[in-house]
């Protein structure tokens, strides 16, 4: 499997033999970074929002995927989950996270949720290999409720998405914000983050990969 991103919530998961996925693809005129170049089977929405859901970009006729429920499509199982998006859960709009089982590894997309999940959330989640997790705030978790929801999900891999970088339009937290909270204080960062299957995970521990964001000619 190899993940790449290509900033704010946009992901490009690819597993040989089965469909790729990207996820919340973005209006560059708003979110910034460059405008996105892909190719893909399947598209997830975490929430009706420029920055999360401009699924046209997205080439290859792919099935657009915006809410919850449980589908199957090119080999991989996604099961959508509906949370609240915004601070005030009373009439924020609806955030649906994502589970996708690629057979050998899982991957969780939070989308754009702002708090914690209850326990029955994580139950229904089941065991997560990889989670992509917003960092940054701005309608989101901030770096806390951040490193409160991976203390919850305790996955083998955390990849930060949702953060300031240079690139960015948006007003986020810095990633060194959400370093600080979790006591890590170096990190590399990588071009992508590619792994087997869920036999490389030999510790219980859970990992922080930070990507550097793909910027397309």
């Amino acid at each position: 499997m190899e993940i790449v991103w290509y900033g704010h919530s946009c992901f490009r998961i690819s597993e040989r033999g089965k469909g790729s996925v990207v996820t919340d693809p973005f209006d560059a005129a708003v979110a910034g970074y460059s405008p996105l170049k892909l190719k893909a089977e399947i598209v997830t929405v975490s929430c009706n929002d420029p920055v999360h859901n401009y699924s046209k970009t997205v080439k290859g006729d792919p099935l657009v995927i915006s809410g919850p429920g449980e589908y199957e499509v090119s080999g991989v199982f996604i099961t959508g989950m509906h949370t609240v998006s915004e601070k005030k859960e009373t009439d924020g709009p609806r955030n649906t996270l994502y589970i996708m089982d690629f057979g050998t590894l899982t991957v969780a997309h939070l989308g754009r949720v702002s708090h914690s999940p209850t326990q029955s959330d994580v139950e229904a989640m089941g065991s997560v290999n990889i989670a992509l997790v917003p960092i940054g705030d701005g309608a989101s978790l901030n770096a806390a409720k951040a490193a409160e929801v991976i203390s919850m999900l305790e996955p083998n891999i955390v990849i930060p998405m949702h953060y300031d970088t240079p690139y960015s339009k948006l007003n986020l937290d810095p990633l060194s914000k959400f370093l600080k909270e979790m006591g890590i204080t170096q990190l590399e960062t990588l071009e992508s983050y590619k792994v087997t299957n869920a036999n490389a995970f030999t510790e219980e521990e859970t990992h922080i990969i930070a990507l550097d964001p793909k910027i397309m000619s």
